[in-house]
Formats: C-alpha cells, sequence, structure tokens
C-alpha cells in the first residue's frame, strides 16, 4: 500500500519517466549488466538531447579528454573538460569553473552519462566544466573514489592558468552519489586547507550511509528509481561493510562530520518522494547551524533523479534553482 500511495502523489509529468527506468534490482552478479544497460540508456538521452540543442542554435562548446595524475599509487583520472567554443586562454576575462561528479549509488555511471547538463552549464554561465570519471565500487572501495575527485579539483587549480579559469571561483558539485562526494570532497579540501572551492551543488546527494542501515522511516519515500535495497547495496559496496557500522569516516559518509564549519556556501535540492529527502534536509540544517550560507529546495510530488524528465516543469525550477545559485557563487567569488 505505501508503494501505491506514493505512486499516486507522483506529479503526472514525471509518471512516463518511471517506465523508461524499470528497478536495478542492483547484486554484485548483475553489476555488469546493469552498468551496460544504464549506459545505453544515457547514450540515448545524450543523443536526444544534444539533437535538440543543434535545432535550438545553442553557442557551442567544446569537449576534450584528459588523463591527470591520480592519487599517490592509483591510476589516472580520466576528466572530461567543456569550455564555450568561443574561449581562448588568451582571452582577457577568465572563467568560473566547475568540477561536476557523476551519480549512480558509486557503483555505475560515468562522466559521458552527464554530457547534457554539462554542456547545459558551458552555455548558460560562460563556465568551464570538468566532469570526473571517478573509479567505482566495489572494484574500488572508499576513499578511492573522493581521491580520485581531489586529484581531478588539484589538477584543475594547477591548470587554471591554461583554461583561463578563475582559480577563486571554482565550484563543485554532483547528482546523488556524485553530490555525496562532492559534500565529501568539500569536507577533505577543508581539513587538507589547499584547494578553495567557492560553492557546493548537491544534487538529491547520498550522504549518509545509515539511512541504507534503518528502515524507511516515511512510508511516501523510497519506492522510485532509486529503493532502499539499491541504497544498501551502494553503501555496502563503497564501504567495503555494512552501512550504519561505528566509525565511518565523513570522507566516506559526509552526514557523519561533526563539524561543519567553514564550508563553502551550498545548495541542496531534493524531491519530496527520494528515499534521501530526511538526510538532505538534516545537512542542510546542520550546514545553517554551522553559519554556512546555505539554500535548501525540497520539490514536491518528486522521486530521486526526476530531472532525467528535462520538460517537466518541477525539473526546469530545480534547473533555474542550480543555474542561479551558481551564477550568483561566480559572481560573488570566494566567501570570508
Amino acid at each position: 500500500m505505501a508503494a501505491d500511495a506514493s505512486l499516486a502523489l507522483v506529479d503526472p509529468e514525471l509518471r512516463a519517466l518511471l517506465g523508461q527506468f524499470p528497478p536495478l534490482n542492483l547484486t554484485t552478479d548483475r553489476l555488469a549488466q546493469i552498468r551496460a544497460e544504464s549506459a545505453e540508456r544515457r547514450k540515448a538521452l545524450n543523443e536526444a538531447a544534444q539533437e535538440a540543442a543543434a535545432r535550438s542554435r545553442a553557442p557551442a562548446v567544446t569537449v576534450e579528454e584528459h588523463r591527470v595524475p591520480g592519487p599517490p599509487g592509483a591510476p589516472p583520472v580520466r576528466v572530461l573538460l567543456y569550455r564555450p567554443a568561443a574561449a581562448t586562454p588568451t582571452a582577457t576575462a577568465q572563467l568560473p569553473a566547475y568540477l561536476q561528479i557523476h551519480g549512480g549509488g558509486f557503483v555505475i555511471g560515468s562522466a559521458d552519462g552527464s554530457d547534457p547538463n554539462n554542456r547545459d552549464l558551458v552555455r548558460a554561465l560562460s563556465c568551464v566544466v570538468v566532469a570526473v570519471d571517478y573509479r567505482l565500487a566495489p572494484e574500488t572501495p572508499g576513499p578511492g573514489a573522493v581521491e580520485d575527485c581531489y586529484a581531478a579539483l588539484q589538477w584543475l587549480h594547477s591548470h587554471a592558468a591554461e583554461f583561463n579559469v578563475d582559480r577563486s571561483r571554482i565550484a563543485i558539485g554532483g547528482e546523488s552519489a556524485g553530490g555525496g562526494l562532492a559534500a565529501a570532497l568539500a569536507l577533505l579540501a577543508r581539513d587538507r586547507n589547499t584547494l578553495a572551492i567557492c560553492f557546493q551543488n548537491l544534487v538529491y546527494p547520498m550522504l549518509d550511509d545509515r539511512t541504507a542501515a534503518l528502515v524507511n522511516r516515511n512510508p511516501f519515500t523510497g519506492h522510485h528509481l532509486w529503493t532502499h535495497d539499491s541504497n544498501r547495496f551502494g553503501w555496502t559496496a563503497l564501504l567495503g561493510g555494512t552501512p550504519g557500522a561505528v566509525g565511518i569516516s565523513p570522507y566516506l559518509a559526509p552526514a557523519r562530520a561533526t563539524d561543519l564549519r567553514g564550508l563553502p556556501p551550498a545548495l541542496l535540492t531534493v524531491g519530496q518522494l527520494d528515499l534521501l529527502l530526511e538526510e538532505d534536509v538534516d545537512y542542510a540544517t546542520r550546514l545553517m547551524q554551522a553559519g554556512v550560507p546555505t539554500e535548501l529546495h525540497v520539490y514536491p510530488r518528486a522521486y530521486h533523479a526526476f530531472d532525467y524528465e528535462p520538460e517537466a516543469q518541477v525539473s526546469q525550477a530545480m534547473r533555474r534553482d542550480r543555474l542561479n545559485a551558481l551564477r550568483r557563487a561566480f559572481l560573488d567569488g570566494p566567501q570570508a
């Protein structure tokens, strides 16, 4: 009955998408197949989005692939660098930049999967975007993924002049697992006191392994696209052990951090029907209590990854909120 009640709440514009994304049913034996199927679905969506952009004569975006030095003892990290086609290294005005971290529950996905959104950001904000192909779990448990992201951020900082990037206006962010990794990266960069970040854009982020260890307390959440079983599988793969255990590092599960002071300003966005609703709202509240400038949006009748339906009004609202927040962050620059 809970699933039926949740489905009755789903925004009518978002219901068709549920048929395109059947339940993942994540298992170790099926992981390779699920990765392949997910990549095919994302490829089809990306191609459709690129065709629509071409028809609209949207400004051109260039894309380059780079292999950047990985963490100590680890392989290089693949990144995709997006820039406005008109941008040149000799341009007078430096550009802001956004380090984008893809979603996929820590176990699936790739930098290529976020291609339409990354192109959209470049066109809308005249910025540079670097998308990170971090290593996936369970083959690489934590902290491998966040260290890959740190290596990519370090590379972006060190090559800022080459790509005409303003080091004081580098933001980070991601979706789902990518949002969780972005929050962890913000903690890591703060604690190492090495790489400046002006903003963190956390889109329905996976922040708390303890959600996977508990019975879902909200009967209306977690029935669509990202379920309790999938959440438990993803966290178990990342942690290499049982979610909810004592002593989990905040660089793996950012909600475990006891001190959020000094973190970059943040935007958190999540749907009302998302399994991650409570942990995201709680993290946003704690950021505000720590004096971190924080914007929180909960979108009614929306489930996890609802913005895969870009034409829905609620998805367009989230896009506007995201662009407005990043635009303000890029204009404001570093925070005191």
